[in-house]
């Protein structure tokens, strides 16, 4: 794991924007959060780091969340002094009943084999620090939290 970022610091602006969870919407999504997060003048690598995670993570919701449903994807993302982004994606889906294991490489719940099950991965790959939390039933938060440089 990489060392925990401290995103403690004030927020300058915020957004937050609801999805219902439609394939069509991860690609919306992605792009929203990265013109969003192009105030702080990011550089282009920062920016595909975003844009990878976050349509990661709508991905999830979309996939597992939902399943053969639609449900509501909230997107809220922080713009904090020092240049740190908080971007939180909730759904209130299925939720995961063992957040652990589904953060472990190759883990899937897909009956079908068609997913990899490297998603959390992925995420945590583009990111300084990657928080779940979810509850079976109630659905999951996942936060993305990067520093950008100078």
């Amino acid at each position: 794991m990489k060392n925990r970022v401290d995103f403690t610091a004030a927020v300058e602006n915020e957004m937050e924007w609801r999805l219902p969870s439609l394939s069509v919407n991860e690609g919306i999504a992605r792009a929203g959060v990265a013109l969003f997060c192009a105030q702080l003048n990011p550089t282009a690598l920062e920016l595909a780091d975003i844009k990878c995670a976050v349509s990661e993570a709508v991905t999830n919701c979309i996939v597992h969340a939902y399943r053969d449903t639609v449900g509501e994807i909230r997107i809220t993302v922080k713009l904090c002094e020092g240049r740190l982004v908080s971007i939180e994606i909730r759904d209130r889906g299925c939720g995961i009943a063992d957040v652990k294991q589904a953060r472990e490489p190759l883990f899937t719940t897909d009956a079908e084999g068609e997913r990899s099950g490297m998603g959390f991965t992925v995420m945590e790959s583009f990111c300084d620090e990657l928080r779940v939390s979810s509850r079976p039933g109630r659905g999951t938060t996942v936060t993305l939290l990067k520093r950008l440089h100078k």
